[in-house]
């Protein structure tokens, strides 16, 4: 069956910007809302569950990549028998997964006191709400989730997008009339419970379309040894790269509940909201560029798959750069403007989130070519040691010097084992380059140093600004101007700059 890769693309991008709008702007009005309704223990609570069912929810990372991956050469060969045999151990082992998570969850019951640092608010019953939230994450895998994976496998994330957009939408302005309407403790069990239903209506509207769009696929029949193998490989090296990319904010947010509180749980959480809302609108970029990377693997000498790398990296270090100063320079004042000054940290924290977010921008596109290298399993023992390094500082950092050890013992693995080794990795296995790995050091490390210049120009302009809307307003035209002009100063005659002029010019053509 032949797809329409280019067209599927283009729509999955515009609708996937599209639902990036609704699923960040709508949450942070009901964010905004349960913190001036409920207080910040009421959703540093929120956050606590949350990160610890994500933690448990790493029982599946993986396995969904796998199997849409294992589709892709059924689908392409009209094998109807193949997907449906793929389609039903899918759903064997989704319930499968459902029943770990439950059990995983209800062992940790008793310990949830431990997670808490000091008092929890004493007319909550923390016990029913973790249970809602552990109902509401085991549903999933128990009612047609599975069935995702033929509208993924197709291309068709434009259709899961809008019916995410639906949910999501609904779910957040039902819980946003809740906490307007109702200012007591009765109003966030009704905000959980809406989570759940509206989850069940997710799972629901999928498996409609699906069996409307593809009525011939259904779970039947069963895998050869040899693909079952090969899926068990697979899901290996994705779970565990995975993991890595998934326990991050889980387990700083555990540690800061654990040993700051959940006051400052919600604290750390807020300015990691703004973070990760930036985060989600750049995958824009790579998810753009993954399958056009995947096909210059397959069809392009690997000298020119290096140079369009550096190529990529050079425009997204561009786009990641001008983003961090900005984040830097608007971050204070728009958390003043947000959630007041007793919520709003030093600016520091603003420092080492901006610097967390650029950090963590430096590995995308090599994440890409390593993934469309398919170099899962070779990454396992750097996504392993990186989780177990991201954990031990955490520990101690806290310690040492509260939430600002927490971002800093994030960022050290994210530079030291997910960049480097991660590059290493992606050299020694595809490019196989002689100094390869010390080149995407040191060109990175002039991006870093070019980028501290202009953030600390264009934070000086900014200082002058006052510290209102109208400031904030001033603060983000000075952002979209000054670094970029710098950028363009410093960089117009860089190779990188021209190769990378050369190819958007030739896209708009």
């Amino acid at each position: 069956m032949k797809i329409e890769k280019t067209k599927n693309a283009k729509r999955n991008i515009m609708v996937g910007l599209f639902n990036k709008l609704i699923v960040l702007f709508l949450p942070f009005l009901v964010r905004t809302a349960f913190i001036y309704s409920l207080g910040a223990e009421y959703l540093g609570l929120n956050s606590l569950f949350t990160a610890i069912l994500n933690v448990l929810n790493m029982t599946e990372l993986g396995f969904s990549s796998a199997v849409v991956f294992s589709m892709y050469e059924p689908i392409a060969t009209d094998d109807t028998s193949t997907i449906c045999a793929l389609l039903n151990f899918y759903r064997k082992v989704y319930r499968i997964i459902g029943i770990v998570i439950l059990a995983a969850g209800v062992v940790l019951i008793p310990f949830l006191p431990y997670f808490i640092k000091g008092e929890c608010p004493a007319e909550l019953n923390i016990y029913f709400l973790y249970i809602i939230y552990l109902v509401n994450t085991v549903v999933s895998y128990l009612l047609f989730a599975y069935k995702k994976s033929i509208l993924e496998a197709f291309q068709r994330n434009d259709i899961l997008f809008w019916i995410d957009t639906f949910t999501v939408g609904l779910t957040n302005l039902f819980q946003l009339i809740l906490l307007l309407v109702w200012h007591n403790v009765r109003v966030y069990y009704l905000y959980v419970v809406t989570l759940l239903i509206f989850t069940v209506v997710n799972n629901f509207l999928n498996a409609m379309v699906v069996n409307r769009k593809y009525p011939q696929y259904k779970c039947s029949g069963k895998l050869s040894a040899e693909s079952s193998a090969s899926i068990k490989k697979q899901v290996s090296g994705l779970m565990i790269n995975k993991i890595c990319q998934m326990t991050r904010n889980s387990f700083d947010s555990i540690f800061v509940s654990a040993f700051l509180g959940l006051t400052m749980t919600t604290i750390y959480n807020n300015y990691y909201y703004v973070l990760n809302a930036v985060v989600g609108f750049s995958t824009i970029f790579t998810n753009a560029i993954t399958a056009g990377v995947g096909n210059s693997i397959v069809t392009e000498h690997k000298d020119k798959n290096y140079k369009d790398f550096y190529t990529f990296n050079f425009m997204y270090m561009w786009i990641s750069g001008w983003a961090a100063i900005t984040m830097f320079c608007l971050y204070q004042n728009f958390m003043m403007l947000w959630v007041g000054k007793e919520l709003t940290l030093s600016v520091a924290i603003s420092l080492l989130f901006s610097l967390y977010f650029y950090v963590l921008k430096i590995g995308d596109i090599r994440a890409t070519y390593s993934s469309s290298a398919g170099l899962w399993w070779e990454n396992r023992y750097r996504a392993i040691i990186e989780v177990i390094e991201n954990i031990v500082l955490n520990y101690f950092f806290v310690k040492l010097w509260g939430i600002h050890g927490i971002i800093i013992a994030t960022i050290i693995p994210i530079l030291t084992i997910n960049n480097t080794v991660g590059m290493w990795i992606l050299n020694s296995r595809y490019f196989k380059k002689q100094h390869g790995t010390i080149e995407f050091f040191v060109r990175n490390s002039i991006y870093f140093v070019v980028t501290l210049f202009a953030s600390m120009i264009t934070w000086t302009v900014c200082y002058l600004t006052p510290s209102n809307i109208s400031g904030l307003f001033m603060k983000g035209l000075i952002c979209i101007f000054v670094p970029n002009l710098l950028y363009f100063i410093i960089y117009q005659k860089n190779k990188d700059y021209q190769n990378a002029k050369k190819w958007l010019l030739a896209r708009i053509k």
